[in-house]
């Protein structure tokens, strides 16, 4: 018992430690870039770890518990989503950037104010004067503008700032999850205790992520606060870094491990 309850505290740590690895950090990175404030950080990768325990104890209980056996394609697919999921993030990013830079550097031709005309009566005679609005008074404010088009899309929405980093958490979660689930079956024998473990390892991970995502928030709100463009550049380099990654990812598992040939090779990890 006290073996078993060790090997549980363990996986605590573990789970912290699983927070650390290169995909999540980077995926976390591109979405903890818009935040201002270090709340808010921490709030998102607790619900990316929330998604990621979410999928983790789904699916190891049912290779634990009912013994599902994940063939090596389909294992290939969910760590291919990742990859997928990152360059998505990364484009996201970058579409905004580049809609700033397009703004900033090939700004299309001034418009001049619009000029209008409103009658007035004055003692039973009518008079028009005319009136200037410019249409910079009514844009919106810079910082919109860096968003890219699916956040100013559905950015409104309060249900998407959550979602996003849900189903980003999802995601990684079914890459990782096997790998998880095999790694309990050779350590912990009882299935009860097992699928503890899982809760545990996940409850590590969400006090992991969000310790990462709040010290991630740092340099943003710094930047943000202070330095516009270095802010921007910060962005346009996580937007990057993340594309690049991600298309790491997709060629390791496509072509590497052969998703798209005949004979695909597949190693939990």
């Amino acid at each position: 018992m006290i073996g078993i309850l060790s090997i549980i505290a363990l996986g605590f740590f573990l789970g912290m430690r699983h927070a650390t690895d290169p995909d999540h950090v980077i995926a976390v990175t591109t979405i903890v870039s818009r935040e201002r404030s270090i709340g808010p950080a921490a709030w998102i990768g607790a619900l990316w770890g929330l998604g990621h325990t979410i999928t983790i104890f789904a699916v190891g209980a049912g290779i634990i518990l009912v013994g599902w056996v994940i063939p090596t394609r389909l294992g290939l697919s969910m760590e291919f989503s990742v990859g997928l999921m990152l360059i998505l993030l990364g484009i996201l990013n970058l579409t905004g950037m580049l809609q700033w830079v397009n703004d900033q550097f090939l700004p299309s031709s001034p418009v001049s104010p619009s000029v209008h005309s409103h009658p007035h009566s004055h003692g039973g005679r009518v008079h028009t004067h005319p009136h200037v609005h410019d249409p910079e008074s009514h844009s919106h404010a810079a910082e919109n503008k860096s968003l890219g088009f699916l956040d100013r899309a559905f950015g409104k929405l309060g249900m998407y700032q959550v979602l996003r980093p849900l189903v980003v958490g999802l995601v990684h979660g079914l890459a990782g999850s096997a790998a998880v689930a095999l790694l309990v079956l050779t350590t912990i024998r009882q299935p009860r205790w097992a699928v503890a473990y899982l809760l545990v390892f996940g409850t590590g991970t969400i006090a992991g992520m969000m310790l990462i995502t709040a010290a991630i928030a740092v340099p943003f709100t710094y930047a943000s606060n202070r330095f516009t463009n270095l802010n921007r550049t910060l962005r346009v380099a996580t937007g990057l870094l993340s594309v690049a990654f991600g298309l790491f990812l997709t060629y390791q598992i496509g072509i590497v491990h052969g998703l798209f040939t005949s004979h695909p090779r597949w190693t939990p990890q």
